[in-house]
C-alpha cells in the first residue's frame, strides 16, 4: 500500500482554482479501485491519498498527471508501507 502525503506549497485561492479538477482525477482512481481513501488535512495544508493493487512506477506515472502536481500547487511524498495487521474489512491490504 501507498501512502501520498500531498503539502500545498501554493496559496489557497491557487489550489482551489485546481481543486475540481483534481477531484475529478481522485474520483477517477477511486472509481478504478487505485486509490482507497482520499481527503484533505485539517487544517487544510494539503491531503493524504491511500492507494494499492499498483507499482510505485504506475503510481509516480498517475501522480503526474494529478493537476496539483502538474500544476506545480503540491510536493508530494510517497510512502511505501508493507500492512502486516489489518482490521479485518481492510484485509485486502494486508501484504505477505
Amino acid at each position: 500500500m501507498f501512502i501520498i502525503h500531498l503539502t500545498y506549497t501554493a496559496p489557497l485561492e491557487e489550489i482551489d482554482r485546481q481543486l475540481a479538477p483534481h477531484q475529478a482525477w481522485v474520483n477517477a482512481g477511486l472509481a478504478e479501485g487505485v486509490f482507497v481513501a482520499a481527503g484533505p488535512l485539517v487544517p487544510r495544508t494539503g491531503g493524504v491519498i491511500l492507494a494499492h493493487g499498483l507499482t510505485r512506477a504506475a503510481l509516480e506515472a498517475r501522480l503526474a498527471e494529478d493537476p496539483f502536481v502538474k500544476a506545480g500547487l503540491v510536493r508530494v511524498e510517497v510512502l511505501d508501507h508493507a500492512i502486516r495487521a489489518a482490521d479485518p474489512r481492510l484485509a485486502f491490504l494486508k501484504s505477505g
